[in-house]
């Protein structure tokens, strides 16, 4: 049954502080972004109730959003370019951290969203070391273009033994991954079914647990479009543009379709999708872009029904 919600509070969210403002009180209160100030403030509220609106800033909304699981009070984060679109189409101009509180609290209760889930120890360590193992790579790639430039003895010397820690400590980090994954209640499970389907290594499969923890519990549509793998109508009178996709998880994104690669060469079903569509769009990179939706969308299937590839 669904929560029947009275009061929205919203609250804009910074590093140091913490800006709420209650619709129904219209008073506004600032604490400090720290445990202790954070449970007291939540012990106030009311879970049969209240509702939290806050946008998506990284992780300093981590102590809040437990701070409320662990009430009960139910929460939603949202994309801020959302939000400021909302609060440019209620003529707000001025811009203080009060206001966007207050704009949070007005965007709740027009659009009523639903609760995000209670947050989840084990996975937001699984997501921690995914984005280390990717700023790992990141670094890593860049000393081999590096590397290539380079002439005297020495500093390729240094460069190569600076990649070579870089590959132990990006072996240490997969490790500890694989450790989260076995010890997170239904991620090993999840894990084989995924690398189970063609062209999905043990990277992607990674990526996903990591990055989409959605994954098996939405629509093909909404997973499709939070992978940013949704194509989306660019049409306006007579023009009728070409489909485009935007926005999503671009982490996700990129695991896809390197997947969807392999999954053509792999697999005789994709390889026809992927000829198919290349042929009728004349595009190669929007054909695998397809092939990458097909693959996710299959993906989430195989983990909602707990099935491997087939």
């Amino acid at each position: 049954m669904a929560m029947i919600v009275e009061n929205y509070i919203g609250c804009d969210v910074s590093k140091a502080w913490l800006d709420f403002f209650d619709e129904t009180s219209r008073l506004h209160r600032r604490i400090a972004n720290e445990e202790a100030a954070i449970s007291t403030y939540v012990a106030g509220l009311d879970p049969s109730r209240d509702f939290v609106v806050m946008e998506a800033t990284g992780v300093y909304d981590r102590l809040l959003r437990h701070g409320l699981a662990r009430a009960g009070v139910a929460f939603s984060r949202h994309n801020p370019q959302h939000t400021h679109f909302y609060a440019k189409s209620d003529r707000q101009r001025a811009k203080t951290d009060r206001l966007d509180a207050a704009m949070l609290a007005g965007y709740g209760r027009r659009y009523r969203p639903a609760a995000d889930p209670a947050p989840c120890r084990q996975t937001e360590r699984l997501q921690s070391l995914a984005r280390r193992r990717d700023q790992l790579v990141e670094i890593r790639a860049k000393q081999k273009m590096v590397l290539a430039q380079a002439f005297e003895a020495d500093v390729v010397a240094d460069i190569e033994g600076l990649i070579a820690n870089l590959d132990e400590r990006i072996a240490a980090i997969e490790a500890l991954i694989k450790a989260a994954i076995g010890q997170a209640q239904g991620q090993a499970g999840a894990y084989r079914l995924l690398v189970s389907a063609p062209g999905v290594a043990t990277v992607t499969a990674l990526t996903l647990l990591a990055h989409m923890p959605e994954l098996g519990r939405r629509s093909p549509k909404s997973i499709a479009a939070l992978a940013g793998l949704a194509p989306i109508n660019r049409d306006s009178g007579k023009a009728v543009r070409k489909r485009s996709i935007r926005g999503g998880r671009p982490r996700v994104r990129r695991a896809l379709y390197m997947a969807a690669l392999g999954a053509i060469r792999a697999n005789s079903t994709f390889r026809q999708a992927f000829t198919a569509i290349a042929t009728r769009s004349g595009s190669k990179k929007l054909a695998v872009v397809a092939v990458a939706r097909k693959l996710l969308v299959a993906l989430n299937a195989m983990i909602r029904d707990q099935k491997a590839f087939s």
